[in-house]
């Protein structure tokens, strides 16, 4: 998605208040070019009371009219500055928020082969970067572009001379800033890119920091980081240098003109063409004139560095998301029975991992899928659980295709214990519920219980209202206990936590044949009337 595109979508409801904001930042402009027509007028009455009478009456009015022009013109540069500041920030939550419930919309296959960090890159540093650029570029950009241009109407109509002076000075630094803002984009797009490669390189090597120390992969690791902190630190130093040297080139520039235009003015007087006042207002209009080129610089500076982070923030959004599901069917009373009939499967074309796989796993029955690394366990439990879909053939429940179902609903009927357990940043009651209603505290016990859990929660400073951040420490098999507790319940459920590393569990919502629940502490596992797959 180009970013035109992604600020139309995303965008359009901000419109109004932005054309708001760009009719006060011209009006308040406008004031300001206005001011020193006024002050060419007391001048030149100045002048000519030092040979007779200065009348202070005709002074004091234009004060009075001055004032009042300069008040309005900051009057309605906060308000402008007040607009631009609430729109883009709302836009940015706004973008915050799309990228949070694309998140969840997305596929589990987008994030097997998208690296993490450069996710979550895309939803710090670039939003960060949109907001506070486009809050401090796109007011004054309309500024700078209003200042220019009515400086140049005030010039010409003032003076033509002066004018076409003033503009020929500056007009050769105005060129070489063009050609600085065409070099110097592409390095901020890769200014982004590469501190994207850098944030990700660091929750990678943070988050396995274990295996680094293990492996003694620490001076290897450096070196890694090294070479991408280099690549970032040349991108950064160039895009950083070309915007730079912007502003001293803009102030030669600035100063050139204060100089030609003095040189030729005090020409113009001898000559008794124009009078000193004149000279006065456009050396104001000189720095009117300068000011906004300079201003403009560093707009569109800011305002790269804003598209480089939207066009990462609109590609983004612009990822394929999981079908939108019509009406399916719905299984109640459910029994557990679970059927692979013919099931083909390759995440690439041409490239089957599962091919004409059929299994039939009847309730209560216990499951295990072994095989060599590749050759599809967990690929066949993502198929179940339709984190992806199958190429050919059907998976059942119970004899219904759980095409026709809809993933909410097929995965409800699933525990799901990884060998990489993930805990919340909540209360170990909070964690054990996730997501599950009425849940009584009898039930979060029974279930602590069944997997050997519930003396080191009576342990802990607050037992179950204990925060698991990072003050208490937990290990990897007691991580897993407490997400093999996520779903237990004292109707069925079913794990072997003994010997699997990895678990995928049919929750059967009902009792075995016997009528009987399914905490049996005598076995090492918990006895359910469903089918279990360990691999």
């Amino acid at each position: 998605m180009g970013v035109i595109e992604g600020i139309k979508k995303y965008g359009s409801e901000y419109i109004k208040p932005l054309i708001i904001a760009i009719i006060f930042a011209m009006a308040g402009s406008i004031f300001t070019i206005v001011g020193p027509s006024q002050l060419s007028k007391i001048t030149d009455l100045i002048s000519k009371g030092l040979f007779g009478k200065i009348d202070l009456t005709q002074v004091m009015h234009i004060v009075v009219i001055l004032a009042a022009i300069y008040v309005a013109a900051a009057v309605l540069s906060y308000g402008q500055g007040y607009i631009m500041a609430t729109i883009t920030q709302r836009f940015t939550q706004k973008l915050r928020t799309k990228i949070t419930e694309k998140i969840n919309n997305l596929p589990l296959q987008y994030f097997d082969t998208h690296n993490e960090g450069d996710t979550l890159s895309r939803v710090t540093n670039d939003l960060d970067t949109v907001g506070q650029s486009l809050n401090q570029s796109l007011g004054l950009l309309v500024s700078a572009v209003t200042l220019l241009l009515g400086s140049i109407v005030m010039m010409f109509t003032t003076n033509g001379k002066l004018g076409l002076t003033a503009v020929l000075s500056v007009l050769l630094g105005f060129a070489l800033t063009i050609l600085l803002i065409s070099k110097s984009q592409r390095y901020f797009y890769n200014q982004q890119n590469k501190l994207a490669d850098v944030s990700g390189y660091l929750e990678e090597i943070y988050a396995g920091h274990d295996v680094v120390k293990t492996y003694n992969y620490t001076n290897q690791a450096k070196q890694e980081f090294t070479q991408m902190n280099d690549e970032l630190q040349t991108n950064v130093w160039k895009s950083q240098f070309l915007s730079g040297i912007m502003q001293p080139l803009m102030n030669f520039i600035g100063n050139f003109g204060y100089v030609m235009v003095s040189v030729v003015g005090a020409l113009l007087v001898l000559k008794g063409q124009i009078s000193i006042g004149v000279i006065v207002a456009f050396m104001i209009y000189v720095r009117l004139f300068t000011q906004p080129l300079s201003q403009i610089t560093q707009a569109f500076t800011s305002l790269q560095s804003a598209q480089a982070a939207m066009k990462r923030v609109f590609d983004f959004l612009g990822e394929k998301e999981v079908e939108e599901e019509k009406s399916k069917q719905t299984l109640d009373g459910t029994k557990g029975n679970v059927e692979f009939d013919n099931v083909e499967f390759g995440y690439l074309p041409g490239q089957k991992i599962i091919k004409n796989f059929s299994m039939k796993a009847k309730a209560g029955q216990k499951v295990a899928i072994v095989g060599p690394t590749g050759s599809g366990k967990t690929t066949t439990v993502n198929l179940l659980m339709r984190f992806y879909e199958t190429n050919a053939g059907n998976i059942k429940i119970d004899g219904v295709d759980i095409k026709d179902m809809k993933r909410s609903d097929v995965r409800k009927q699933f525990d799901m214990v990884l060998q990489e357990a993930w805990i919340f940043e909540d209360t170990v009651r909070n964690n054990l519920v996730y997501n599950q209603k009425n849940i009584t505290d009898e039930q979060i016990k029974a279930a602590t219980k069944a997997v050997d859990l519930d003396h080191f929660i009576e342990t802990l400073p607050n037992g179950y209202d204990t925060v698991l951040d990072d003050s208490v420490s937990l290990s990897v098999g007691q991580k897993q206990l407490l997400t093999i507790g996520v779903g237990l319940d004292q109707k069925c459920s079913y794990v072997d936590f003994g010997r699997s590393n990895q678990f995928c569990g049919y929750q059967n919502r009902g009792t075995d044949s016997k009528g009987n629940g399914c905490f049996d502490k005598r076995q090492n596992f918990i006895r359910n009337c469903a089918p279990t797959f360990n691999y």
